[in-house]
């Protein structure tokens, strides 16, 4: 989709490079923001509550950020904000990135022969009327028993730091040892293709 022929403008509120290719594979053309806010601060019981809350956040920061730099748009075309955030349910703990390379190691050990599951949500806020549609997604992960080598080998390239729980079921090391995915692959990566196009649509 052209961004000039698109009847609206989209931003990306997230520096996730998952998110990113997702929202590009459903065809759309995007500027990104980040915002800058402590998402360990925001803390509720249920996780379906939680990135509700975060995502709300990362969309009420990038406003007052677009307000500060007067980047309010002009045109004639309305613009979404998309804001997103995924945590990992294990055991009914959430867990968020994790804090160092140990506590990596204990999450990813912890998936061995077991089950885990994500719970992403996705907020769309339309900047020209105000609206703003929100939901989430939950996929189930089943695995099968995870060899100590390879989970030395994801902790080394340290890609797993920078993801919700240490879960990248994409990833070609644990691709192998991933017994079934109920749900869809990039609810998981952050982005739930469906729920974002019908936000998407709703929102307008």
């Amino acid at each position: 989709m052209e961004a000039n022929n698109s009847p609206f403008k989209i931003i990306l509120g997230s520096s996730s490079v998952a998110r990113r290719k997702i929202l590009a594979e459903m065809g759309y053309e995007f500027t990104l923001m980040t915002a800058d806010i402590d998402e360990k601060s925001i803390r509720t019981e249920k996780p379906e509550e939680l990135v509700m809350a975060i995502a709300e956040a990362k969309a009420d920061a990038i406003i007052s950020k677009l307000h500060a730099t007067d980047r309010q748009e002009k045109d004639v075309k309305p613009t979404l904000l998309v804001a997103a955030d995924t945590v990992v349910v294990y055991e009914d703990t959430i867990r968020e990135k994790p804090s160092n390379e140990e506590e990596a190691r204990q999450f990813i050990k912890g998936y061995s022969g077991r089950h885990a599951a994500t719970v992403s949500s996705v907020l769309v806020t339309n900047l020209k009327t105000g609206i703003r549609k929100g939901g989430c997604d939950k996929v189930e992960i089943f695995f099968h028993d995870i060899p100590d080598h390879i989970v030395d080998n994801l902790i080394e390239e340290g890609m797993v730091l920078n993801v919700a729980g240490g879960l990248i079921i994409e990833h070609p090391l644990i691709l192998p040892y991933v017994k079934q995915v109920v749900g869809t692959t990039d609810s998981v990566m952050g982005l739930p293709k469906a729920l974002t196009e019908r936000l998407i649509k709703e929102a307008l």
